[in-house]
């Protein structure tokens, strides 16, 4: 199997380091060099500066993750060679481009993978189980909490510069936090209509916005409220679920959650697996994507759920530019 990586910035050597742990060394690196962090890891594997040289070489599958707004740039010629897609969350800052990347994969009769890699946390996994069983009742609510600050999270390089401060980039947190969206779609169902209100709220100096709350109703009738922020010191992300008959609580920081049963007045705590960490999720994402590539496998979230979580992130920013008003989501069949 060959495998290209475009964008070789944090997440994209991430993926890098995943793919050798699980054994695959034919790799090629499609970059432009703006990134910021050393190259000594990246030394030994073949360097293309230009797209087509790259796809050439046919990899079997293409992992794009460079900067949000530079994604379909990639991923329509990556498609057009025929080759499978693992793209970062979100797939995109806009919806240009996406029926033709849809024709073109089904044209090759490739698929496309989604970076939302919280659909790989075993706790989550329990919880959707736990759900779906219908052991707490039907579900009526839950919330969702992300607060992390952004000057935290590559210290070697100006924040203010990075791609997630940037709405040219597609940065901003509503799009990259949008994990919450794709998490709530899977446990809850499709949302139905959103309300939502996002502000540059902090001293950050950043010119997207660093706080979106947002108000999600399901075509279930449950709801969901939804906080992302960029100032959050220390960082909190925790989502809670209100049943007819208990309530669930996750902490991503621990990765636990806690189960209480109602009727039976019984608590259970979920615990990851040992040896589980954050890198665990992203190892299995890459174990899937590489068994996706040799016909093993469908996508675990496809391109359209990536197509569903990015609507979302869309809407909340058009709710929020017309004062907080509702904005309803096409039905789904």
């Amino acid at each position: 199997m060959k495998f290209m990586i475009a964008g070789l910035g944090s997440i994209g050597r991430r993926h890098l380091r995943n793919l050798l742990a699980l054994g695959e060394t034919d790799i090629l690196l499609f970059r432009t060099h703006q990134a910021t962090m050393p190259d000594e890891e990246l030394r030994g594997f073949p360097v293309f500066t230009e797209l087509g040289a790259a796809l050439a070489q046919k990899p079997d599958g293409v992992i794009i993750s460079n900067p949000t707004a530079a994604h379909m740039g990639v991923a329509l010629p990556a498609a057009r060679a025929g080759c499978n897609l693992l793209i970062e969350k979100p797939i995109s800052h806009n919806l240009e481009g996406l029926q033709a990347l849809r024709a073109e994969l089904d044209r090759h009769q490739k698929q496309a993978q989604v970076g939302f890699h919280f659909r790989y946390h075993p706790v989550l996994r329990l919880i959707k189980q736990i759900l779906e069983k219908g052991d707490l009742g039907r579900t009526l609510s839950a919330e969702a909490h992300w607060g992390e600050y952004l000057p935290g999270w590559h210290p070697w390089e100006d924040y203010r510069a990075s791609y997630a401060a940037r709405a040219d980039l597609g940065g901003g947190v509503t799009l990259t936090l949008s994990h919450p969206f794709d998490y709530l779609r899977w446990l809850l169902g499709e949302v139905a209509w959103l309300s939502a209100a996002t502000a540059r709220a902090s001293d950050l100096g950043i010119e997207a916005e660093d706080r979106s709350d947002i108000n999600l109703c399901f075509t279930s009738a449950a709801s969901a409220q939804v906080h992302l922020d960029y100032y959050q010191r220390p960082a909190a992300h925790w989502l809670e679920i209100t049943c007819a008959n208990g309530f669930i609580r996750w902490e991503n920081a621990s990765g636990t959650a806690v189960v209480t049963n109602a009727l039976t007045g019984s608590q259970e705590t979920l615990v990851p697996p040992p040896g589980f960490e954050r890198n665990s999720m992203f190892l299995e994402e890459m174990s899937h994507f590489i068994r996706l590539c040799r016909g093993e496998t469908d996508a675990e979230c496809g391109l359209e759920d990536g197509v569903r979580a990015l609507e979302i992130a869309l809407a909340v920013h058009q709710s929020s530019a017309k004062e907080n008003r509702r904005v309803y989501l096409a039905e789904r069949t």
